[in-house]
């Protein structure tokens, strides 16, 4: 992208998320591009966004839309609150930390759909690029690299029982999960660097604000990107009018991202129209192929103060605090939910299809119990979800939050595995080796034992594990919102990049590939 005489820049990138910031730091390396990044969120300024334990305050609504899914009609019509960030380095900046990359054949899986260059082995090369790992310098894992990938820093004596429970059920330990092979269970690595988050508005933002060709800006909202003759030119901000530029970059996210595609005019072209906007490009498939691991867990009360439970009460809150501050050490150093592994509710699936997520406490996230004396979560999610949801807008309002619906269990596999995964963990939580350390089950509780009772339970306190993808889909057919160069079919000088591109869901937590989709996606541009 060669400088011209215009005052306009070169790139405009909206949404500063896991993205985009990667997007704003990459493409501005080249003093010869003028990029602006403009975010809706604030700045990260509070300290909760960067001590690792603050993810317990995350979900709660720091840093957050506030927005909920429509009630799902196939778990009896239960609404869930649906986290997606409204700050600086979005999801990398409110997330647990952990950083999973999926499944090499999930990737595989692309390629076959006609996603070209996007195969195991085209995009391991940008997972090393971005990482700076702590432990590991292999074939697999890169050290360098902006984005902190750590050992995690605070694991309690429970861990390692609950790793001798899954031994005891046959599931291997594994010490890298990233690594050549994603069965087991094991400690994951966290995205933080000398004991604090690695947002990437930390590893790349930070690095690249003294650039002379790179604007940031924040508090920015985006009302609709400007399309003239078939091509974007600008986006129209909010009491300033329309700022123009050579390309516009959308990364907002899986749902931020189809949102402003509709508010502009780019979509399922009669939804628009009977919502007054004025249709654009006719798109049935912007905020269509929605996928998300819906999360169900066990929770158990403990036979003493074996998780972090306690450090709620505020004076020990404070000494917490002050341990992280001498010794780095202490609840404060940890994700909460830094331990945890992959296995098989299908046994005949391709690669593990259940992910496990072991919380030192209760009630960590919200909406979820907490036990007066203490006590253990154990999450589990089914991976490789076949039911596809939406995300359409309520209105042309562009403050309106949008219908978010992940349309969970639409296929009863999904309700199937899911189960068998609650099912699973409910197993390793009875294990001979947590019992110095688990008191009882108090959720589901003995109670649930019929399906129907497994399927009630789901549908008081399921929650989402905060993954969506797949809402502006790449692919080589027509169909597809995007190319396999993330270019927008039908509209030239835009890209779409983030995790909404991603044709199918990938076998884990999505943060680490979305950050990986940006690095690519600034290769490709380069």
């Amino acid at each position: 992208m060669a400088k011209t005489g215009r005052t306009e820049p070169d790139v405009i990138i909206i949404g500063g998320g896991s993205a985009g910031a990667v997007m704003a730091a990459r493409l501005s390396e080249n003093p010869a591009t003028r990029v602006v990044l403009l975010e809706a969120g604030g700045r990260d300024r509070n300290p909760l966004y960067h001590l690792p334990a603050g993810f317990a305050k995350m979900t709660k609504g720091i840093g957050s839309w506030g927005w909920h899914t429509v009630p799902q009609r196939h778990m009896k019509d239960m609404v869930i609150r649906y986290t997606q960030a409204k700050v600086i380095g979005g999801g990398s900046s409110i997330n647990a930390q952990i950083y999973t990359r999926g499944n090499a054949l999930d990737y595989d899986e692309w390629r076959q759909m006609g996603c070209t260059g996007w195969g195991y082995d085209d995009v391991l090369p940008y997972f090393r690029k971005a990482e700076d790992n702590d432990t590991h310098a292999n074939h697999y894992h890169g050290q360098g690299g902006p984005l902190g990938v750590s050992q995690p820093r605070a694991p309690l004596p429970i861990c390692e029982a609950y790793f001798a429970a899954a031994g005891q059920l046959g599931i291997p330990r594994n010490p890298d999960m990233t690594g050549e092979s994603q069965d087991g269970v094991g400690y994951y690595q966290l995205t933080q660097k000398n004991y604090r988050r690695s947002s990437t508005a930390v590893a790349y933002l930070g690095p690249a604000r003294g650039r002379g060709n790179l604007t940031v800006r924040t508090g920015v909202q985006v009302l609709r990107i400007v399309v003239e003759g078939g091509r974007a030119v600008g986006v129209e901000v909010a009491g300033e009018g329309v700022l123009r530029a050579g390309q516009v970059i959308l990364s907002a996210g899986a749902i931020g991202s189809p949102r402003l595609l509709q508010l502009s005019g780019i979509g399922p072209g009669e939804e628009l129209a009977r919502l007054g906007i004025p249709v654009v490009l006719d798109q049935p498939g912007v905020g269509a192929n929605l996928q998300d691991h819906v999360d169900l867990f066990v929770i158990a009360e403990c036979t003493g103060p074996h998780t972090y439970d306690r450090f709620a009460k505020p004076h020990l809150s404070a000494l917490a605090g002050l341990q992280y501050l001498l010794t780095r050490r202490g609840p404060v150093a940890s994700s909460l939910f830094e331990t945890g592994g992959f296995w098989y509710a299908d046994p005949n699936a391709r690669s593990p299809d259940i992910q496990l997520h072991l919380g030192l406490g209760s009630g960590i996230e919200a909406g979820v119990a907490a036990m007066p004396q203490g006590g253990v979560t154990l999450n589990s999610a089914y991976m490789r979800p076949r039911s596809r949801g939406t995300v359409r807008l309520a209105s042309a309002d562009p403050l309106a939050a949008p219908l978010i619906d992940p349309n969970y269990w639409a296929d009863p596999y999904d309700r199937e595995m899911s189960i068998r995964g609650l099912k699973l963990a409910r197993e390793i939580m009875r294990q001979d080796a947590l019992k110095p350390y688990v008191l009882a089950e108090r959720l589901p509780g003995p109670g649930v034992r019929t399906e129907q009772e497994y399927f009630d339970y789901a549908c008081a306190h399921a929650k989402t594990d905060h993954h969506p993808v797949g809402t502006c889909r790449m692919g080589a057919d027509p169909a597809a919102v995007v190319d396999p160069q993330l270019r927008f079919n039908g509209i030239a000088g835009l890209r779409v990049v983030d995790a909404s591109i991603m044709p199918t869901l990938i076998s884990s937590n999505t943060n680490a590939a979305t950050i990986m989709i940006a690095e690519k996606a600034a290769d490709m541009m380069r």
